[in-house]
């Protein structure tokens, strides 16, 4: 059970600081990256599937693990709590080093005596000069702790998705998915319709698609909350289960921005396939924004990056009769919530690595747009898009790969990359591996986690990681292979690789 309490996250001026800030992601402030990898089905304490995390420190400073068990956590580890599948990284405190949210969104809450099954909890591990985990100062939240006008109820599903950062104003911001959250409205309670939870300094405020101005009307199983992504100016909220029309599970995505009005974010536009110039229709199932991400993007008008490029996968996209080929969309986002397609395609694009589209195939289920310099105008040469395909068959049954596109080349085929297992990822490609699953893409680096791989050598899960000029041939510096029993990390793990 998780212990209720209040949060307040403060602009990085209001702390002393004791780390060298100005690093992402880490967590000794010592000026160099760290690396999360999770690990939400791991064996705790004999709990089994009660999930931990692990953070590598950059320049060889060590391993940490962090579970439920760790010192100072306000609840032990019990089966099937999945502590980890989501998190985030950002300064929560202002003292220079980063804290890693942890969300758990099948952790039991008991209340009042009544035990509230998968209801979930957020935890804030603060980072440290000597590192984070043992010693941390940990906060734990319910969704009525960190939020009172709320109350926490069975089946939430809190903290199944998170994205934290800073505003273009440099305050932190903290957006966690509660996409089990019934909404109710008219008198009516709609099952799992979902909410976010939105904290900016002081303001801390419950978002639906009930609430005034937010795109969408609250409907049973919209799940919105259930994918997050953000920048310093806005920040979106996907809700794959979204109806359009009497077409269930077709799909939506609300963007916003950070401005607050109201007590609230502002929300700038809503999103499907039926929306005025974007491409394709919404159809049953499509699955329209169960993965979305963010990245800054400055048009040569401007002296920063005013406007932001949206991937958004659509896993469950048929195209013509053949089910679940799944497809991907790019939009430019302006200020005003205008909105500019850039790009829609599939695997049927002609002169694409890989063969064409095929049923299964899920592309979309993962997607990670990165502008990798935002200090000057956005090109096509600056911009990548990694996309999971984890249904692929390329070298065995759902193997699955990861497909990097330019997104703004006229010709989607002239730079695209298929990795698999064995061709541009280490390792052999072993059915059900669900590579792609799990894709981060960086400034400097992509990520792929591999959580569930069949392969022996990397039976416990593994993590590749991929500097963006190998992916582009123009250096062969190598892949980092992170997995149990190597490099420091313990030989112990279910699905190590859960990134993102």
């Amino acid at each position: 059970m998780a212990v209720a309490g209040g949060v307040t996250l403060t602009s990085p001026q209001a702390a002393a600081a004791t780390c060298t800030a100005g690093t992402s992601s880490d967590f000794n402030g010592d000026g160099v990256g760290d690396r999360v990898i999770a690990d939400p089905e791991a064996t705790v304490s004999g709990a089994k599937r009660a999930g931990l995390v692990r953070v590598v420190l950059g320049g060889g400073k060590g391993v940490s693990e962090i579970s439920q068990a760790t010192a100072g956590m306000s609840a032990i580890p019990e089966a099937g709590d999945g502590f980890g599948t989501s998190y985030a990284a950002y300064d929560a405190d202002g003292d220079g080093c980063s804290d890693l949210v942890i969300g758990t969104p099948y952790e039991d809450v008991v209340k009042d005596g009544v035990n509230l099954v998968d209801a979930g909890a957020v935890y804030v591990v603060h980072g440290t000069p000597t590192g984070i985990g043992a010693g941390s100062t940990i906060d734990g939240y319910t969704q009525a702790g960190l939020d009172s006008a709320t109350t926490t109820e069975a089946y939430d599903w809190f903290g199944y998705a998170l994205k934290a950062g800073t505003t273009a104003n440099s305050v932190p911001y903290l957006v966690i998915g509660v996409p089990g959250e019934g909404v109710t409205s008219g008198g009516t309670t709609y099952t799992d319709a979902g909410c976010i939870e939105y904290i900016q300094g002081s303001t801390k405020v419950s978002l639906s698609q009930n609430s005034t101005g937010v795109p969408g009307d609250a409907e049973a199983n919209d799940r919105f909350g259930y994918s997050l992504s953000g920048t310093n100016r806005y920040f979106a909220v996907g809700a794959p289960g979204e109806s359009a029309g009497d077409l269930e599970f077709a799909g939506g995505v609300a963007v916003f921005n950070h401005t607050l009005s109201g007590g609230m974010p502002t929300p700038l536009v809503g999103l499907g396939q039926d929306s005025t110039g974007i491409g394709g229709a919404s159809e049953a199932g499509d699955g329209f924004g169960t993965s979305i991400s963010l990245t800054g993007y400055r048009p040569s008008d401007q002296t920063y990056n005013s406007d932001a490029l949206l991937a958004v996968g659509i896993p469950g996209e048929d195209i013509g009769t053949t089910k679940d080929a799944g497809g991907v969309l790019v939009l430019r986002i302006q200020p005003s919530g205008a909105y500019t397609q850039i790009t829609a395609f599939d695997n049927s694009v002609a002169g694409l690595e890989g063969g064409g589209a095929l049923a299964g195939d899920f592309m979309g289920q993962r997607v990670a747009i990165v502008n990798t310099d935002s200090s000057g105008v956005t090109t096509s040469a600056n911009v990548r898009l990694a996309v999971g395909e984890p249904g692929r068959d390329k070298a065995a049954k759902d193997a699955g790969a990861v497909h990097v596109f330019r997104p703004l080349d006229a010709d989607l085929g002239a730079n695209d990359k298929l990795l698999t297992r064995g061709s541009g990822l280490p390792g052999t490609a072993t059915a059900r591996d669900y590579t792609g699953v799990a894709v981060v893409a960086g400034t400097s680096y992509l990520y792929v986690g591999v959580p569930y791989s069949k392969e022996t050598a990397t039976s416990k899960g593994v993590l590749y990681v991929l500097p963006w000029t190998d992916v582009d041939g123009t250096t062969s510096t190598g892949t980092t292979t992170n997995k149990p029993g190597s490099d420091g990390l313990p030989d112990a793990g279910s699905v190590f690789g859960v990134i993102g």
